[in-house]
């Protein structure tokens, strides 16, 4: 990824498999550059959280502004941990899509909008039909294929060839920092041929794992998923939100008491 700071003052991530594409724009903000009070500082985008609504909205203002775009047009999603995909259009914006950790829209103009704290943003993009998709995969999402599942729903949608998307993954927690138990390491390997390379007892440096506990590889679980489902270019970040909570906000590093970082996928 491309780490880059707009005219506005605002940092924000790109990735490089996405910026030679004309017809689309793309972005993964940081935590930096908003108005947001701790624990929510300083760039929170969600409303999910206790920030005060003024706030947000004014931090959507900065960042969406970047694309000249507002809350008012965008698509949003409410975030369940599941695999569910929605098919957009612009009449859906400024609303939240029920149940949905992926939203997908071949209509130009489409904004669509999601929001993190260690959970994997997944991008597609068909550079043939015209069409994106974005995904938010935590570890129920991943061990249900929410990757799979947006490709499926380009498939079925706009006959797109898997082999012709170009994916990016963004910052998520990484194996690093990701500590787990029962139930996720049974239902990553379920879910997981050769899951053992996914559940590790230590990761560059990390402490050993205690007990039944494993380090769970969130974003190449979801880079296999992608693989699995038959697309070929990928291109993963390679940051871990709990590390680097300068720049993102981290659930699991801050003990629950954070904001939402965004992310925002435009088809022109």
């Amino acid at each position: 990824m491309i780490y880059t700071n707009h005219r506005r003052n605002l940092p924000l991530l790109q990735f490089e498999s996405l910026l030679g594409a004309d017809d689309i724009r793309h972005a993964v903000f940081t935590r930096q550059g908003g108005v947001s009070a701790a624990p929510f500082s300083s760039l929170n985008l969600s409303l999910s959280v206790p920030d005060k609504k003024a706030d947000v909205y004014a931090n959507r203002r900065q960042a969406y502004g970047v694309f000249n775009r507002d809350t008012e047009s965008v698509v949003h999603a409410h975030l369940v941990h599941d695999a569910r995909v929605a098919r957009v259009t612009q009449d859906d914006n400024g609303t939240w899509i029920d149940n949905t950790d992926g939203i997908i829209t071949n209509q130009r103009g489409c904004a669509l909008g999601m929001n993190y704290a260690d959970c994997a943003p997944i991008f597609l993009f068909d550079p043939v039909n015209q069409a994106i998709g974005l995904g938010h995969a935590g570890w129920q999402g991943t061990v249900r294929d929410l990757p799979g599942a947006l490709v499926q729903a380009m498939k079925e949608e706009f006959n797109s060839d898997p082999a012709s998307l170009v994916a990016g993954i963004g910052p998520a927690i990484g194996p690093c920092c990701y500590e787990v138990s029962e139930p996720v390491i049974s239902q990553v390997q379920a879910a997981f041929a050769g899951a053992d390379s996914l559940l590790l007892d230590g990761h560059r440096g990390a402490p050993k794992a205690n007990g039944g506990h494993r380090y769970f590889d969130l974003p190449e679980a979801n880079r296999r998923n992608l693989a699995r489902a038959g697309v070929q270019q990928i291109e993963m970040s390679g940051l871990c939100t709990a590390c680097r909570t300068d720049l993102f906000f981290s659930h699991r590093a801050e003990k629950g008491r954070t904001g939402r970082f965004g992310t925002l996928f435009i088809l022109d």
